[in-house]
């Protein structure tokens, strides 16, 4: 797709926006259903389904990523996403552009052998790789806007309600909120 395209595609999306506030809110849909042992597939509109599994010390048979490096993979790909994009709209020519997404992630949380540590990624880091003619402080802004704007760094890094509904055989047998770390809340100041 060409820049021109990639452009007049996005300012058309802001001026839909605008003129209509609704078309802001959209719902993705994922479906995901066990296929064997570890194996799930993932099912997202008419695209090709997508294995998941996890590698043979944890149970699964390696023939696809595991959730963990989906979520990076989401993460990273949404993070060029939002590259290309405001460097599309800022006239910055990318060369190259490359994400490698880091995950530490403790299994004895996942497991249970052990409370007191998270189940989930303990932290994320990344590195952006950019070749491009553009002068350094043009490519911060570029990498504000990127950062600041990008909906899956966002997602995971701020604390985001989560509902859960479990049915058995047609029957709602749990309804819940997941359970979420507490939110730093300022504390009011003290009268005198």
């Amino acid at each position: 797709m060409s820049k021109e395209t990639i452009k007049a595609a996005i300012i058309d999306c802001v001026e839909s926006v605008n003129r209509h506030p609704q078309n802001a809110q959209l719902m993705y849909v994922a479906e995901t259903r066990l296929d064997a042992g570890m194996r799930a597939i993932s099912k997202v509109r008419d695209f090709p389904e997508m294995i998941v599994d996890e590698p043979p010390i944890l149970g699964g048979t390696d023939q696809g990523m595991t959730p963990a490096e989906v979520v990076l993979s989401a993460m990273g790909t949404c993070q060029v996403v939002m590259y290309s994009a405001y460097a599309t709209m800022m006239d910055i020519e990318l060369s190259e552009l490359k994400i490698t997404s880091y995950g530490d992630l403790d299994v004895q949380g996942m497991l249970a052998i052990n409370d007191n540590i998270c189940p989930g990624f303990t932290s994320i880091s990344f590195e952006v790789h950019i070749a491009s003619p553009a002068g350094p402080e043009k490519i911060r802004d570029l990498i504000a806007l990127a950062e600041t704007h990008c909906p899956l760094l966002d997602t995971i890094t701020r604390p985001v309600p989560v509902n859960s509904r479990t049915y058995l055989n047609g029957d709602l047998v749990n309804d819940m909120e997941a359970m979420l770390p507490p939110i730093d809340k300022p504390q009011p100041l003290a009268s005198n």
